[in-house]
């Protein structure tokens, strides 16, 4: 009878747990082929987060936390955009950019994200299109992403002798609140790879 019972417990315990998580497989099973590409909405991983995607996503175990103690609300979750990446977190620096508080590097409970210092996070670089922003073209003062960098002036500041007009240092770590403040509809500054360089192509 012992016996009998103890395997009836050991059963039911571990129904319970496969039913816990059968919610976040199923929903990345059932999740369409996202449309677009992250980097085509640009949307960028948490600070700290691992640099290979695919070893990002199974890293993730979707609980949520980094998302739950962010202080500006700026992570999110893919829902059923992401594919095989829902549940996982992302930024949307158009909407709420990060603050590099790395309040989401210290709960994460696996190695997704990393504490990492504020100075060698890279989430990318901000690129400028010079055919775009208000400065470059001599339609206008802005200067609103040199003012917002939490880094200072070693990521990002002005051309000498022309007021305003803002080039990116190496030093940017990507956090994309310049992209949320700049006030130009057509987003004339983005994050993107680092290897993309912090100018535009098409510009000189």
């Amino acid at each position: 009878m012992q016996r009998r019972s103890f395997l009836q417990n050991l059963i039911a315990k571990a129904t319970l747990l496969a039913g816990a998580a059968l919610p976040y497989g199923v929903a990345r099973v059932l999740a369409p082929t996202e449309a677009r590409s992250d980097e085509e909405r640009n949307y960028l991983r948490p600070p700290g987060a691992l640099k290979d995607e695919s070893a990002f996503v199974s890293a993730c175990i979707g609980c949520g936390l980094c998302g739950e103690v962010c202080p500006p609300r700026c992570i999110r979750f893919h829902d059923r955009d992401g594919g095989d990446k829902v549940n996982t977190p992302y930024i949307n620096p158009e909407e709420k950019a990060c603050i590099l508080c790395d309040k989401c590097m210290e709960v994460c409970p696996t190695e997704a994200l990393t504490k990492t210092p504020r100075f060698d996070i890279d989430m990318g670089i901000a690129q400028i299109d010079r055919t775009a922003c208000y400065p470059w073209v001599d339609r206008g003062i802005c200067g609103a992403c040199v003012s917002i960098c939490p880094l200072g002036e070693r990521a990002i500041g002005f051309k000498m002798w022309y007021q305003y007009q803002p080039i990116v240092k190496q030093a940017c770590v990507g956090c994309g609140l310049c992209v949320e403040v700049c006030p130009h509809p057509s987003l004339p500054i983005w994050i993107v790879e680092r290897s993309k360089g912090t100018v535009a192509g098409h510009t000189v």
